[in-house]
């Protein structure tokens, strides 16, 4: 009774690392290589998984065969841009300078309508808007307005910004992130003298507390509106 469940966890743990060694990517961000490798791999999973006569080796075996071809071509990919067009392929580009290209959308069977559905999605939905669009080769659309198009920054204002890091995580449902506190050399006696100017004594009130690069503390307690402090 316990071989189905102790095969099934194997393989889940197998395919699990597999998966994290292969690379951090979205199923959408995929080269088609490595698209096909993970429903190989998922397949390869699933048979020994099923069917008890299979020894678990001859599942596994070509899971890891697999994952050396996968490492291997991503190497050879990064290492020549030739062979990175053999293997990946090339982006495509469907609008050049504000036209269609139509022997382009041909070529890849991209009809009109699934442009302007793409275009919709990035907030464009007028086509004489585009400068470039760029089919890139995990499939997503890149697109590049026409420079009146463009949303307008600081930078085009000369308006002088400051440096914006990432905010740090001090708490996080109730649990002191220690981690962050060493990083940042905030000590617990700091903060526990800016949570308390809330009312706050204990880390397990608080649903979230982070500290922005500008030294501002936000705080929301748990099931109480958020808070911030300075």
């Amino acid at each position: 009774m316990l071989t189905l469940p102790i095969r099934a966890g194997i393989l889940y743990i197998l395919v699990v690392l597999i998966i994290r060694i292969m690379g951090k990517h979205q199923i959408g961000q995929l080269q088609p290589y490595e698209l096909v490798i993970t429903i190989l791999i998922s397949e390869l999973a699933a048979v020994p998984m099923q069917d008890t006569d299979i020894p678990l080796i001859n599942g596994i075996i070509p899971i890891l065969t697999l994952l050396i071809i996968q490492i291997t071509l991503s190497l050879i990919s990064l290492k020549s841009s030739t062979a990175r067009r053999i293997i990946c392929g090339g982006p495509s580009i469907l609008i050049e300078n504000g036209r269609i290209q139509q022997s382009e959308l041909t070529k890849l069977r991209y009809s009109i309508s699934d442009l302007l559905e793409q275009l919709r999605l990035k907030d464009i939905p007028n086509i004489s808007d585009v400068e470039y669009a760029i089919l890139e080769t995990s499939g997503k659309l890149s697109v590049i307005p026409k420079s009146q198009k463009r949303p307008v920054n600081p930078e085009d204002l000369k308006i002088e910004t400051h440096y914006e890091g990432l905010p740090l995580t001090l708490i996080i449902d109730g649990e002191l992130q220690h981690k962050q506190l060493r990083e940042s050399n905030i000590s617990e006696d700091w903060l526990r003298k800016e949570i308390s100017r809330f009312g706050l004594f204990q880390w397990n009130q608080i649903l979230l507390a982070s500290l922005d690069s500008t030294g501002k503390l936000f705080i929301q307690c748990k099931n109480t509106p958020g808070k911030k402090s300075s």
